[in-house]
Parts: C-alpha cells; sequence; structure tokens
C-alpha cells in the first residue's frame, strides 16, 4: 500500500453518513474510492456538482464531468449539477459538512498553506480559502515530508489559505490533531513508531501517552 492510498483509506474513516464532502485536487480526490460499504456521503465539486462517485476507469471519464482541477470524475445517479455562484454559495454560507483538502504546510497550531509557493506560476487562488473558512471541518490530506523536509512545522513560511485553523491532520506517517490549538499526536501509521514521526517533524506535538495504530 503506498503512501497516498494509506492517507486515502484513513481519510474515509472520518466521514459519516448525510455528509456533504469537498474533496480537494490531489490525494483528497482518492478518498471517494475508499469510503466504507453502506456509507451515504455525497461528495461536491466545487466546479458545480454534488453526487461524485469514484475516479472513472480509463476510456469512461466525459469530458464535462470534472473536478476543480480539471481531472475527471464520475457522476452518481441522482447527481446535481449547478453554477459556482450556487456552489460557492453552499461553501461559504457554511453547508460542507467536511472538506478534505490537500498541504504544502501545516503549522503547530493548525494553520494550512496549500495555495502557493511565492515566485511559481499558480492558475490562481481556487476555493481552498473559502473552504476552510466556510466548511463545518477541515481535513487535510498529505504526505508528511517532501524532498526530505517537514510539512508539519512550527510556523508556515509559505502564504497561509486562511486564518482558521484546521480540524485534523493525516499523513503517511500519522493522524494529527489540535484539541487547545496545540499539534497533537493521536495516532501513528502501521510499522511507524513515535521516535520516527517526531524525528521528521518540524513542529512540536502533544504525545499522549498511548498511542492506537491507525485502523486503514
Amino acid at each position: 500500500m503506498d503512501a497516498q492510498e494509506i492517507i486515502a483509506r484513513r481519510v474515509a474513516k472520518e466521514l459519516r453518513s448525510g455528509d456533504l464532502v469537498n474533496l480537494g485536487i490531489g490525494i483528497p480526490t482518492l478518498v471517494a474510492n475508499y469510503v466504507p460499504t453502506g456509507l451515504n456521503v455525497f461528495f461536491q465539486s466545487e466546479n458545480g456538482l454534488i453526487g461524485t462517485g469514484p475516479i472513472p476507469e480509463q476510456g469512461l471519464s466525459h469530458p464535462l464531468l470534472t473536478d476543480a482541477g480539471g481531472r475527471p470524475i464520475s457522476a452518481l445517479p441522482g447527481a446535481s449539477t449547478f453554477d459556482s455562484a450556487m456552489s460557492f454559495g453552499l461553501i461559504r454560507g457554511g453547508h460542507v459538512d467536511v472538506t478534505v483538502l490537500g498541504g504544502l504546510q501545516v503549522d503547530a497550531h493548525g494553520h494550512l498553506a496549500n495555495w502557493m509557493i511565492p515566485g511559481k506560476m499558480v492558475p490562481g487562488m481556487g476555493g481552498a480559502m473559502d473552504l476552510v473558512s466556510g466548511a463545518k471541518r477541515v481535513i487535510v490530506a498529505m504526505q508528511h515530508a517532501a524532498k526530505g523536509k517537514s510539512k508539519i512545522v512550527a510556523k508556515c513560511t509559505l502564504p497561509l489559505t486562511s486564518v482558521r485553523p484546521v480540524q485534523l491532520v493525516v499523513t503517511d506517517m500519522a493522524v494529527i490533531g489540535f484539541p487547545g490549538g496545540k499539534a497533537t499526536l493521536l495516532e501513528i501509521a502501521p510499522g511507524t513508531s513515535v521516535g520516527e514521526v517526531m524525528a521528521v517533524t518540524d513542529a512540536e506535538l502533544v504525545v499522549p501517552d498511548d498511542i492506537p495504530e491507525m485502523k486503514i
């Protein structure tokens, strides 16, 4: 099982029946593939679709059905389409129960930076700022480190996506929450030790006495 699958499988276990869930670009899109059997979740694409299903198999995609990043998505029976104004009305109005977003950095207090790297070309802000500010619960799905550098940092050095902190971070090594505004190690991935997580984490983590293994 690769890192992205570990993350997506664990995030899927955070969803509850009846949730309206927005999936961001990248690893978050994989979450739809691992929704537990019997769980009735409504996935929203911010460009105007509720009722997205798993990523379509090669050759079965439709050019008009895409996620916010332009990648193919599927529509389940009963899906609803609408314009961007309605979509962002749902997001800004607090009607999205959970959003799952990728991240470049998350700091020790749960602040997320995920929309740009200074000096690099970006297509635009996208909807991440609205989602972090408007969704009832924000989960960040990202790898723990990139190019040898921790993505869980003491303080974000990249531009923040929102001043509102996220609720949960799921990486290929750990699950981190922010009770009381402090990064807290909640779970570790199978085959990973607390020491290994601490060694590749720049932020100071609160470590409870009992750290369960991540269930995927």
